[in-house]
């Protein structure tokens, strides 16, 4: 066999196992040490406000990292705070208003039920009596079997229900203790953030150094791109909201249009999760003409989502539109709706990887081209 392409099969082995134990000692370190990744992963979003302070305020870096956390947790508690006085408005609101359309709404049940649940069980119950007796016990089993099947899902249901709440009450402390070694772990990362990445340059090749420094500017700029593609989407989903909400003059429409924007989050389901129920109930309750407009404005807000989401994203991440409606898809196929999250940003880390020409200098590797090895 010819050496040349035995020692090519062996470099794309060693670079294929390199690649799986990269991935294994990842996700099982991961799984230990996520509290201080997290805290990286802030220490990244929040590095130029603290070099804002530090440069242009002047202040110590350590001071300047405490400031800017506290700054960010400021808006967070201002705006949380502002949503919760919204909310409470609004169930006082509600509180009053719901009372007459459940009224509303157990009245139409029992005109339902008078007019057509009772007749048709006449009827039903006539053709029962007509049937022969085996007819009769056959389908008489099949109700009962029915009966049995709905009642143990529904037990399973409940039993697992209530089998979770000390896991569910569990996780607080071990959430509170995430969060608080993630906030350390922002700080101390923030703070000595040059050292450490002077630290690590040390260990690298002069090639892998430069390579890395383009992979680590264009994910930094794909990142905060994709951050701004996702806020710019949800704004743009609680205005639109905002402005039908006031043309069908619904009470508490700013409470309304914020809540459905952060329920926009979650693709696809999202504003769905908020307009579907209320306008399945406008629509039992009587109010056809709000019940229309809401159905509308739904329709309106899941088109302009559907079709601005890839054009939005391309221009804030750098990448064909039609490669991020394909990863998009992707992603949703194959890990639901993270993956909807997933799959854009592993397009961008392999379009990042690839202007870095990594995967350039990985094949040039493999063909043993000396004059590309890292």
């Amino acid at each position: 066999m010819n050496p040349i392409y035995v020692n090519r099969t062996l470099r794309f082995l060693f670079v294929a196992v390199l690649f799986i134990v990269f991935l294994f000692t990842f996700y099982y370190v991961s799984k230990v040490t996520y509290p201080f990744i997290i805290g990286l992963l802030i220490a990244f979003f929040l590095n130029p406000i603290v070099n804002f302070f530090e440069k242009k305020a002047r202040l110590p870096r350590g001071f300047a990292v405490l400031l800017s956390l506290l700054l960010i947790f400021s808006v967070f508690a201002g705006l949380i705070t502002l949503l919760v006085v919204e909310i409470v408005a609004g169930a006082e609101y509600l509180s009053k208003v719901v009372p007459n359309h459940v009224q509303t709404l157990i009245t139409y049940i029992e005109i339902f039920f008078a007019a057509q649940v009772i007749p048709l069980y006449n009827q039903l119950s006539g053709l029962f009596m007509n049937l022969e007796t085996g007819q009769q016990d056959t389908i008489l089993e099949n109700i009962q079997n029915v009966g049995t099947q709905v009642g143990t899902t529904l037990g399973n249901f409940i039993q697992g229900f209530f089998e979770n709440i000390p896991a569910i009450i569990g996780w607080f402390p071990s959430a509170a203790t995430v969060i608080i070694f993630s906030l350390l772990g922002t700080f101390f990362i923030s703070k000595d953030w040059y050292r450490l990445s002077t630290m690590g340059n040390r260990f690298l090749p002069k090639k892998a150094k430069a390579s890395g420094k383009t992979v680590f500017a264009d994910l930094k700029r794909a990142l905060f791109g994709f951050v701004t593609a996702q806020v710019t989407l949800i704004s743009i989903t609680a205005i639109t909201i905002l402005i039908g909400l006031l043309i069908l003059k619904v009470d508490y429409a700013i409470t309304i249009a914020l809540v459905t924007g952060l329920v926009d989050i979650v693709p696809y389901l999202g504003t769905g999760a908020i307009f579907v129920p209320w306008i399945i109930f406008e629509a039992v309750a009587g109010e056809m003409h709000l019940a229309i407009g809401l159905g509308i404005l739904y329709l309106v807000v899941l088109v302009q989502r559907q079709l601005m989401e890839p054009k939005v994203l391309s221009s804030n991440i750098g990448i064909d539109p039609l490669a991020t409606l394909i990863a998009l898809f992707v992603g949703y196929k194959l890990m639901g709706f993270v993956g909807l999250i997933v799959g854009p940003v592993v397009l961008v880390i392999i379009n990042t990887l690839h202007r870095a020409n990594v995967f350039h200098d990985l094949w040039a590797f493999i063909k043993g081209d000396e004059s590309h090895n890292v």
